[in-house]
């Protein structure tokens, strides 16, 4: 009877110590935030861009992820789609794509935003790389009949590829001075958090699936 107690323990002991590996090897959740400099942070201090914040934000809800911060000031649709492969390593599970306010601030036909996000998509899903779209809408000094078109690419692109959709980027945050640096179209600080606070259940659900 000793002998047999002897075995059950050393086999629970070595049971133990082989699935301990696996928990602590256990790889993070990750994400690239892919975008201009909404994403990239552009005027901000270490650690207060979107993709940090949101980090944080993720992680004190108990998700365990890593969110890479691909953005680039300045870049367009264009610009994106030129450096969209190398920037998104492989073994990425989630890219938060934000592209196209660069695009509608230089007027560029809504055709070819519609296109090269298109593009973009495209790519991602070859590399079953699910995607989180972020949209923008246009500023009212660019027209009616701009600012409806341009505003059609977003829904349009995540119905076609049946993907997760946050239509507007800077939502609570755009045309509110309190929440934005002086020259009236990055968020500050404060405009970050009330962002990350909005998409937050949107990213979350990003994350499970759904």
């Amino acid at each position: 009877m000793a002998f047999k107690q002897l075995l059950a323990a050393a086999l629970f002991i070595f049971a133990a110590n082989a699935a301990a590996p696996l928990t602590a090897n256990a790889e993070p959740f990750r994400i690239v935030g892919f975008g201009d400099s909404l994403m990239a942070g552009y005027g901000l201090g270490p650690g207060e861009g979107f993709p940090e914040k949101l980090q944080a934000a993720l992680r004190a809800r108990g998700h365990d992820v890593v969110i890479a911060n691909a953005g680039v000031s300045g870049d367009t649709t264009s610009g994106g789609l030129s450096r969209l492969d190398w920037s998104i390593p492989d073994g990425t599970q989630l890219v938060i794509l934000e592209l196209g306010a660069n695009d509608m601030l230089r007027g560029i036909d809504p055709a070819l935003v519609e296109q090269n996000l298109d593009k973009m998509l495209a790519r991602l899903k070859q590399r079953n790389i699910p995607v989180l779209l972020a949209g923008m809408v246009a500023a009212p000094n660019l027209g009616h009949a701009y600012g409806e078109q341009f505003g059609t690419i977003y829904p349009k692109l995540a119905e076609k590829y049946g993907t997760a959709l946050y239509p507007f980027f800077l939502d609570g945050v755009a045309g509110d001075p309190r929440l934005l640096l002086e020259d009236g179209m990055h968020p500050n600080a404060a405009g970050i958090e009330r962002m990350v606070e909005r998409a937050l259940p949107t990213v979350e659900k990003a994350i499970a699936g759904k």
